[in-house]
């Protein structure tokens, strides 16, 4: 498994530590690895995060929401992410 710099929940400020808490409150209260991964440039962070949902949420795909879901599943799997 690769080694990634991160910056951890409690040390964020500023921008990261606003799209920390719009993670969390977003998600299960916490920050998850992923978000986590990009903490070193919020801005690329904040643009990921951008893309995700209106990958995930957005209506111009032909895949229904639940297709998509399976989808991110199986893209997981196959890179053996635990999530």
């Amino acid at each position: 498994m690769a080694w990634i710099d991160l910056v951890r929940p409690e040390d964020a400020r500023g921008k990261l530590k606003d799209l920390y808490d719009k993670a969390a409150a977003a998600g299960n209260g916490t920050v998850g690895p992923m978000v986590q991964a990009g903490s070193l440039n919020p801005d690329a962070l904040e643009g990921r995060t951008l893309m995700y949902r209106a990958l995930m949420f957005g209506r111009v795909s032909s895949l229904s929401r639940a297709e998509r879901e399976m989808v991110a599943v199986a893209t997981s799997v196959a890179n053996r992410c635990h999530y």
